[in-house]
Order: C-alpha cells, then structure tokens, then sequence
C-alpha cells in the first residue's frame, strides 16, 4: 500500500470554517476518494498549518489519476480556495508528494 503525505495552510481567520466544511464534507466528495483507492485518510492542524496522509489501496498513480479527471474535485478545490492555502504539482494536478526519511512498522 503506498502511502502519500500533504501540507497546507488555512488563511488566517479561517480555521472553524475550514473545519465545518470537512464536518459537512460531499457524499460525492468522500465517494471519489473512496473510488480513487484512498483510505485511512486523516488531516492534522497546528495553529494553521495542515499536514495530510492518506493510504493508496490501488496505487498513488490511481489516485493521482482519477482526481485530476474528476469535476467533483475541481468543485471541492474552488469550494475551498477561499479558506486554503494549497501549491498544486502541474503534472499531477495534486498536491505535491512529500519525502519519507523515516518509517517505524
């Protein structure tokens, strides 16, 4: 299973809007995700930094690929942009892919 991690920023003053809408997160949002092979997907926040992970259980390619091909996405980005801060990879259409230096099983 490969693993894929994220950072971002929520703009100042945004915190508790950021966190009501992944309280009331699309059911056609979480469907895509699940679609994509993504599981075990959790965000963490410090003040207003964001640090994603999430599981690939088909393969990041996968998932990379059946995001960037999905309008929902697009919809939950400009939904979004408003309260985030987020550096998009151009090829991916994702956000870019963090570096493992370490990894206890």
């Amino acid at each position: 299973m490969e693993r894929m991690a994220w950072k971002g920023r929520i703009k100042p003053g945004m915190k508790d809007e950021y966190i009501r809408r992944h309280d009331t997160i699309w059911p056609e949002m979480t469907a895509l995700l699940k679609e994509a092979g993504i599981c075990n997907y959790t965000i963490f926040c410090a003040g207003d930094e964001l640090f994603g992970y999430y599981e690939c259980a088909k393969s990041l390619a996968y998932a990379e690929k059946t995001q960037s091909a999905s309008a929902v996405v697009d919809r939950w980005n400009e939904y979004m942009a408003d309260v985030l801060e987020l550096v998009m990879d151009p090829e991916t259409g994702a956000q870019p892919k963090m570096e493992v230096v370490f990894r206890m099983e």
